[in-house]
């Protein structure tokens, strides 16, 4: 629901209560007009003259019984321990057809005193709790737009009328709050953890601190971390006193779990255990971050239209200097994964710290895994060897990273409990089943969404046995899921690919000593050898890379070194085809490091032609395609792509999203089932959407520097998952992209 479902102008509203809460809802609906009458209820005479001078209420009455009569909505706005004796009242009055609702924070509380008074359930009462507050307090500090933006929970009972649940859910999203729903017991566990515990430790701590015969000095002492932490300890304590004993039982639960890892802590203490002590922090440092990256992602797919981050590319520009691109996503995704499953301290320099590849790093933590970083690209992970991942608490989030779903979902095949994967609503979409099915053949248990999408459940012990699986189409992806499954499956696991893909997995893997077998287009390995740690320097990404490349070939004038980049053979389709195309690229500086060949690339500006690009380059450049189009449009003549059907079920359908852009702009583009035709041409201005794919967001940037108006590109949060400074690295080599309002 997402709307408000207020029908028509209530009756009569009464606030009873009119402290911050009662008095913000009380002023909101007054405001929205909503009511015919809003009426406030309260013991104190100054909050009821308050009430009305500030017009937070229409009036006041000190009778309740003559207020809540003939009442269409009825809000309780107080204490906790209140309510009881509240309902207990309300339940001898005449209420007619008069909704009751509530705002406390302890709903088992409430319910259970619901109950008592009117004898069983109420249909008419719809439990709730508004998770919003300020540092002021009373009448005085009420706020009708208080709950903006705010959640608030509502935890209806199984005899609750769902016409009072849909009203009562439609009054807060008018004030604009964000409405969920709840079971009560779920919401007291909840909130014992995120609210009342936090609250406990505060008073606790300050309490303790204040009672030493040192307190004088300690609190002199007391940095802003300490100021920061105990602050919610000068809440009020007649309110806390009251939400401690109303929710007993959840903030017992919390507090013994609490107690646990607090006692397991000492003792890490006590023992000189630095490493559970990192393992501790290191997960602590990150987690805050991490989880509210997942709850920003679900509000940003759930409302795309309010978050959308707009990209601004002014026409012109030339590029020269030297860069650097962030290191290669792929490589930075296996070194986490090999470096976690290793015997020994893996040091890894260069990572990629996009959202992608942080994601893998995160699952591995949430198994485990002691993990320092990243901080400029250095990662320190120490490993827990093959057999040493441990069941993470809940699902393992990977947000939009298609690679951290398949390649892990290989890797969890052979482990002893059971995992779930989930991502954001973009790889929500993407299809798992290629990978589902060969696992399935290995003797895993895997189960999709529909349609082999995510989420996916992998139970855990099944006995896997290796097989010899000949892929359908070209996937590295594929490939390098299978071949982690074979590091834990009876006997050999060969894949046999159609046309070369990436192999950084396979380099990767000997690099930590494990024996991979690569005849002609079979890759094998066999179970039972170990990864041993190693040290690893990821060289800069050839896709992040191929932006620069069509920059740099499009722009007349440019002369432009991209330092570092891995020009792994699989990897360099973009060069070969820029190269057929009549693009200036030359290899400088070419060497080896860890396993995987680097070069510095001197790319200048040159006159491209259309061409037929050869099938045997397309599993070669699949990820740079959507700005290989921009250097298609560029060129003179027609370029004719086929044979990558694959582009459809990326992050977006590239071939669609492309053509739709590029034809926004002027330029002739006919996409087909398995390709594109591309008329070069000149390229205008006008709006172009990338629908949250980072590379079109990034190509139509690149795009700009032929445009003959400004390109405004929608839907560009999603860079920060492959590319951080994009936008930065851009405008330092001369591309006049910024986000818009920031230019």
């Amino acid at each position: 629901m997402s709307a408000p479902s207020v029908p028509g102008k209530l009756g009569r509203l009464v606030v009873v209560g009119l402290g911050l809460i009662g008095g913000s809802f009380a002023k909101g609906m007054r405001e929205k007009g909503l009511f015919t009458e809003v009426v406030g209820v309260d013991l104190d005479a100054e909050s009821r003259r308050l009430a009305v001078e500030l017009g937070v209420v229409d009036r006041c009455e000190t009778d309740l019984a003559a207020a809540c009569q003939g009442a269409a909505v009825i809000q309780l706005a107080v204490p906790i321990l209140a309510m009881e004796k509240l309902l207990a009242q309300l339940a001898g009055f005449e209420l007619g057809d008069a909704l009751l609702t509530d705002v406390g924070s302890a709903k088992g509380n409430v319910v259970r005193a619901a109950r008592l008074a009117f004898s069983s359930d109420n249909p008419r009462f719809v439990p709730g709790h508004p998770i919003a507050g300020s540092e002021q307090s009373g009448v005085e500090a009420a706020n009708a737009g208080l709950f903006r933006r705010h959640k608030v929970i509502l935890t209806p009972l199984e005899a609750t009328d769902p016409a009072a649940l849909a009203l009562i859910d439609g009054l807060w999203r008018a004030l604009g709050a964000d409405v969920e729903h709840m079971q009560v017991e779920h919401h007291d566990q909840v909130l014992a953890a995120t609210s009342h515990l936090p609250h406990l430790l505060a008073f606790t701590l300050v309490d303790s601190l204040a009672k030493r015969s040192e307190n004088l000095e300690i609190f002199r002492y007391a940095a802003g971390g300490f100021r920061d932490f105990t602050r919610i300890a000068g809440s009020d304590p007649v309110m806390w006193h009251d939400i401690f004993l109303a929710n007993r039982e959840a903030v017992l639960r919390t507090l013994d779990a609490f107690r646990d890892d607090l006692d397991a802590l000492r003792d890490a203490v006590d023992a000189g255990d630095g490493h559970q002590l990192l393992g501790v922090f290191t997960r602590a440092r990150v987690a805050r971050e991490h989880f509210s990256k997942i709850l920003a992602r679900r509000a940003y797919v759930d409302a795309m239209h309010s978050n959308d981050l707009i990209f601004l590319a002014n026409p012109g520009g030339s590029l020269s200097g030297r860069i650097r691109v962030p290191g290669d996503k792929s490589i930075s995704h296996r070194s986490i994964m090999l470096g976690s499953l290793a015997e020994g301290t893996t040091e890894v320099e260069g990572f990629l710290e996009g959202e992608d590849a942080l994601a893998t790093l995160q699952a591995f933590r949430d198994m485990g895994v002691v993990i320092e970083g990243p901080h400029h690209g250095r990662v320190t992970i120490h490993g827990v060897g093959l057999n040493g991942l441990k069941p993470p608490p809940g699902p393992l989030y990977v947000g939009n990273s298609g690679t951290s779903m398949r390649l892990l979902s290989g890797l969890l095949a052979g482990q002893p409990f059971d995992t779930t994967l989930t991502g954001d609503a973009s790889l929500s979409k993407r299809p798992m089943n290629r990978v589902a099915k060969p696992l399935r053949e290995m003797g895993a248990i895997i189960e999709t969404g529909p349609e082999g999408r995510p989420p996916l459940t992998i139970k855990g012990g099944q006995r896997l046995t290796g097989m010899h699986y000949e892929m359908p189409m070209a996937s590295a992806q594929v490939k390098s899921c299978l071949l982690l499954a074979g590091l834990y499956a009876a006997g050999d696991t060969a894949v046999t690919e159609p046309a070369p893909t990436r192999d950084h997995t396979e380099r990767m893997l000997r690099g930590f000593g494990y024996p991979v077998t690569v005849d002609g287009n079979v890759a094998s390995v066999e179970s039972g050898h170990k990864l041993s740690a190693t040290h690893i320097e990821v060289p800069a990404d050839i896709s992040s890379a191929a932006f620069f490349l069509v920059a740099a070939s499009i722009a007349e004038g440019s002369e432009l070194v991209l330092e570092h980049v891995g020009i792994n053979p699989t990897r360099t389709g973009v060069i070969d085809i820029l190269k057929l195309m009549g693009a200036d690229i030359s290899l400088e500086n070419q060497r080896e490091v860890g396993g995987e060949p680097v070069a510095d690339l001197r790319v200048r500006a040159a006159k491209l032609k259309g061409i037929d690009i050869p099938e045997d380059l397309v599993p070669l450049a699949i990820d740079e395609f959507p700005v290989l189009f921009v250097a298609a449009a560029c060129a003179e003549g027609r370029t004719v792509l086929r044979g990558a059907e694959e582009l459809r079920v990326k992050e977006s359908d590239r071939i669609q999203v492309m053509a739709d852009g590029l034809l926004a702009l002027g330029v002739k583009a006919e996409p087909t089932p398995d390709g594109i035709i591309i008329e070069g041409g000149p390229i205008g201005g006008g709006e172009v959407w990338s629908h949250g794919d980072h590379r079109i967001a990034m190509s139509f940037s690149v795009a700009s520097l032929r445009a003959s108006a400004p390109i405004r590109i929608h839907d560009c949060a999603n860079v920060a998952t492959s590319f951080p400074n994009f936008l930065g690295l851009a405008a330092q080599a001369g591309i006049r992209v910024a986000e818009e309002g920031k230019a």
